[in-house]
């Protein structure tokens, strides 16, 4: 598929034209179909390669397949690019035709990236949330912070939504695109320490330390997906001791979930307790997890080639019809 602007490259998406060909609610349900692929073995990705760069950086090598399509997403994340006001992700998707490498498309990763992420988490939270209405606590107000706010408005209905964020001036940024969306939104200092009622939390930050409230209460929902190191935890020790915890990938959480790694570190979790939201949605497990209730659920996800390939999956298709 090539076009006379783009020759042999195949076509280039930019970022926004890749965020309209991802609704998010249709990305979700493509998530699950590669779920399903994965698991008849028709869907496959190796681990992502990691490089260490300067300044705190990493340069990320993801491929995967589905045999139809092959795609390879290249992307580098600067943590401190924000405070100089550049973009924290950066790269590209490339997508070939898995048969003879033919160039299909190419599209911008970071925001394939963003969209894939919060299309897990939603559809984590359909499967997994038990009250999916609940209001929502955003903690952190970055590109991430942004998406799944506009996720879980289009795939959860959610209505009212609290965001703290280290930077005032982001939270109030966000708070105003929920006003936008129709949202009651609030900007909170810090999040809320007591219980309270469930709610549904997404944390989406660089912190090193963490920030999701150890006392939430049964019933609530929380999507962690900004720490990816062993080294850095967005959920306290605490809580994962007494929460359901399931995560997008299995083998990548255990080399990568920081915030897991340390709870099973510190014997707060054992590795045979967490349950993939591939098996759940393949009906082949429950989640297991302590209390009458189950206690918080806890969806950790990493990331993973396999979601760039649903993306990758829906693009192509909108390409061709287009």
């Amino acid at each position: 598929m090539t076009s006379p602007e783009t020759g042999r490259r195949g076509r280039t998406l930019d970022a926004r034209r890749t965020a309209e060909l991802l609704p998010w609610g249709d990305l979700a349900d493509e998530v699950e179909v590669v779920l399903r692929l994965r698991r008849r073995g028709a869907a496959r990705a190796p681990e992502r390669l990691h490089l260490d760069l300067s300044a705190g950086g990493t340069l990320l090598a993801m491929p995967a397949t589905d045999g139809e399509i092959a795609v390879t997403k290249l992307v580098t994340t600067h943590p401190e690019n924000p405070r100089r006001g550049l973009p924290a992700v950066r790269g590209e998707l490339i997508v070939v035709d898995a048969a003879d490498g033919t160039p299909l498309l190419r599209a911008d990763a970071a925001t394939v990236t963003a969209r894939r992420t919060a299309a897990v988490s939603l559809l984590a939270a359909r499967t997994l949330a038990p009250d999916p209405a609940a209001p929502l606590l955003l903690i952190g107000a970055g590109v991430q912070g942004r998406a799944h706010l506009e996720a879980f408005r289009a795939g959860l209905g959610t209505r009212a939504v609290d965001i703290v964020s280290r930077t005032r001036e982001s939270a109030r940024s966000l708070a105003a695109h929920a006003a936008h969306l129709g949202l009651d939104a609030r900007v909170l200092d810090s999040p809320p320490s007591s219980a309270g009622e469930p709610r549904l939390v997404v944390a989406a930050t660089p912190a090193t330390e963490p920030v999701v409230p150890a006392e939430l209460g049964e019933g609530s929902f929380v999507a962690a997906v900004g720490a990816y190191r062993p080294d850095v935890a967005e959920v306290p020790v605490s809580l994962l001791r007494r929460a359901t915890v399931v995560v997008d990938d299995r083998d990548g959480a255990r080399a990568e979930a920081g915030d897991l790694i340390q709870a099973v570190a510190a014997g707060a979790l054992s590795w045979d307790e967490v349950v993939s939201l591939g098996d759940l949605v393949a009906g082949e497990s429950v989640p297991t997890g302590p209390g009458p209730g189950r206690g918080p659920i806890v969806f950790k996800s990493v990331g993973h080639a396999l979601w760039d390939l649903a993306a990758a999956r829906l693009l192509v298709r909108a390409a061709r019809a287009g």
